[in-house]
């Protein structure tokens, strides 16, 4: 009978592991945003946080040998998305969705913005040699940055700066994580501006905010 015993207990704790992983994973590929941990702590309430951090390291094991998918973490949190040699077969499939990419001029300012930022509009079209307020227009539109404040100089122009959809959008754990400024423009398939290639990425760039002020969303409206 205590053979018995000894030999059900494994298995149960087995059996509760699983189910962890299970919901844990399925939260992850489910989540349109990355999953933190601290979220998942919320989620899954009832359960041990070391039983969903466990879980979770369970699975970036698992995923390390997925021929598909992979498990990287974004943003401060984890997501379930495609291998990256594998990207020109996904983006077959969405090709009707090419209309919502970004134009070089586009990729040009983000990059701009993401090595320089905070930075305002007059010092983008300086590094880029032409004017950029329409791209801007649409790089807020989509998130990609924000209004951050107002430089302290005649005029009090804009400062510009990334977001959280932009570590999301090109999968960046921080703005540390990004790559030299040639590879971003060989990966993204433009030439950068010369201006942009004299100096190395700030060191003292924006730390990343959980949530945006609301004062800034009301700015995005209004022109300089």
């Amino acid at each position: 009978m205590s053979n018995e015993t000894l030999n059900e207990e494994p298995q149960t704790a087995v059996t509760v592991s699983a189910e962890v992983k299970a919901v844990v994973e399925a939260l992850i590929f489910a989540s349109p945003e990355p999953m933190t941990p601290k979220m998942l702590f919320k989620l899954l309430a009832e359960e041990p946080k070391e039983d969903v951090l466990k879980a979770i390291e369970a699975l970036k094991a698992d995923y390390e040998n997925r021929p598909g998918l992979q498990m990287v973490e974004v943003a401060g949190g984890y997501q379930i998305v495609t291998r990256p040699d594998l990207h020109e077969w996904v983006r077959r499939l969405f090709h009707e969705r090419s209309s919502a990419k970004l134009t070089v001029q586009g990729l040009e300012t983000l990059a701009v913005i993401a090595y320089k930022q905070p930075i305002t509009a007059l010092e983008i079209t300086e590094i880029r040699g032409v004017n950029t307020s329409g791209v801007l227009s649409t790089l807020l539109e989509r998130h990609l940055i924000k209004i951050v404040g107002r430089k302290n100089v005649v005029g009090r122009p804009f400062l510009y700066a990334t977001t959280k959809e932009f570590l999301i959008r090109f999968g960046l754990k921080d703005l540390h994580d990004l790559p030299k400024i040639e590879d971003m423009a060989e990966a993204l398939g433009f030439d950068p501006p010369a201006g942009l290639m004299e100096t190395s990425p700030r060191e003292d760039m924006l730390p990343l905010e959980e949530d945006e002020p609301d004062e800034s969303e009301k700015l995005e409206g209004q022109s300089e």
